[in-house]
């Protein structure tokens, strides 16, 4: 394998690396560790698994190298990067900017899975200049459901069809909910709340818009079981930009069981503890249970009108994406919904840069993988190899 010269600011040219890349994984969660055994177990990646509290480094194969620091620190971010091909930063959505910072200053690829729209904002700006690809949003929503969105509109918009409605919903739920929530943590409490409280990006009669979180109720059934949607910050990703002008309207909402969205509203605005997310953090983290039996449901329509006919244009059609995903067992335990399709999202994008299928430097979206090439990467298909999974496309 050829040195890298990452450390120096100069990207190497991944498609013609020889031998294992040098990967490091920021955050040693349950994504995190999820996201470095992916990688370890493909056998094309070398990968370093660090956080700042080394307890939680303990259990991984002996593969992966472990290192203990705080990736928040830009001196210590540097040296962590130092010599890697990429970098995937599965840290809360706060250390997003600073980490992307040290890597386009290193020429290192950076891949993360921020929901928050600020940060990947900031990120676009350092792309600008970057010799390196910048790649935020790569896990489920935003992520995956941008490549499915953007394949749905694509057969209305390509050759001068038009496109009506874009809705995408996503869920990551307990299969047997127990609380008056009826919900339990499966992922970043930080990101949960941030979602719940920012505004939301879409497309309303043709304008790009900011809706309140929490709002825009709805109610619906897949196979047989009652569900809500209600806008949520950040999973839309760029698709707001990639498809104004495109589209009448745009719009994201996250799924839960029906309920949830009046006992969020109890507790962010009738209690204020919008004013005090510190404080809510806590309760969730002291009062809602994590589960490793869970769901994520991906429900997506579009509807418009395709290319052709008479007046150039196809009969009124709609257009739809579904899938229910499950939990895993393997050979290091259980590993569950949520775990597995953000570590496979992000995992694909990594996967896709290094084989030449995306660009090689400047910021990438979501949007820029097609769907059926996602699908087909080795990490991509854990959304169609799975037991509970039911996809229709």
């Amino acid at each position: 394998m050829q040195p890298s010269t990452l450390g120096r600011g100069m990207p190497r040219d991944l498609t013609r690396a020889k031998g294992p890349l040098q990967v490091v994984v920021l955050g040693a969660g349950k994504i995190g560790r999820t996201i470095a055994t992916m990688l370890h177990d493909s056998g094309d990646y070398r990968v370093s698994l660090v956080d700042n509290d080394a307890r939680r480094l303990d259990g991984l194969p002996r593969a992966i190298t472990v290192r203990a620091g705080d990736p928040t620190e830009p001196g210590t971010c540097a040296a962590l990067l130092a010599g890697a091909d990429a970098v995937l930063n599965a840290l809360p959505f706060h250390a997003a900017v600073s980490v992307a910072t040290v890597a386009a200053r290193l020429g290192v690829h950076y891949f993360d899975l921020t929901e928050d729209v600020a940060a990947t904002q900031a990120i676009r700006q350092l792309a600008q200049s970057a010799r390196s690809v910048l790649m935020p949003q790569c896990g489920l929503a935003p992520g995956f459901i941008g490549v499915v969105g953007n394949d749905l509109a694509q057969r209305f918009v390509r050759g001068g069809g038009e496109l009506l409605d874009l809705q995408m919903r996503v869920g990551a739920l307990p299969r047997y909910p127990s609380n008056a929530l009826k919900y339990n943590l499966t992922w970043s409490t930080e990101g949960l709340i941030n979602e719940y409280c920012n505004p939301c990006e879409a497309i309303v009669d043709g304008r790009r818009v900011e809706l309140p979180a929490l709002e825009g109720l709805e109610t619906f059934a897949l196979d047989g079981i009652e569900y809500e949607a209600f806008n949520t910050s950040g999973g839309l990703g760029t698709l707001p930009e990639t498809l104004a002008g495109r589209a009448r309207n745009v719009d994201y909402k996250s799924i839960r069981y029906p309920g949830h969205c009046a006992l969020m509203k109890l507790l962010l605005n009738d209690l204020r503890l919008r004013e005090r997310r510190g404080w809510l953090r806590e309760i969730f983290d002291r009062a809602i249970p994590v589960t490793e039996q869970d769901v994520v449901i991906i429900f997506a329509t579009a509807t418009g009108y395709p290319a052709g006919g008479e007046r150039g244009r196809g009969p009124l059609t709609q257009a739809s994406f579904s899938a229910r995903i499950g939990g895993v067992d393997g050979p290091a335990g259980h590993v569950n919904a949520i775990q597995l399709t953000t570590a496979a999202g992000i995992c694909t994008a990594l996967d896709m840069v290094a084989s030449g299928g995306l660009p090689q430097s400047g910021f990438v979206r979501q949007e820029a993988m097609p769907l059926a090439a996602f699908l087909a990467n080795r990490f991509g298909r854990h959304y169609t190899q799975h037991p509970l999974q039911e996809t229709t496309v």
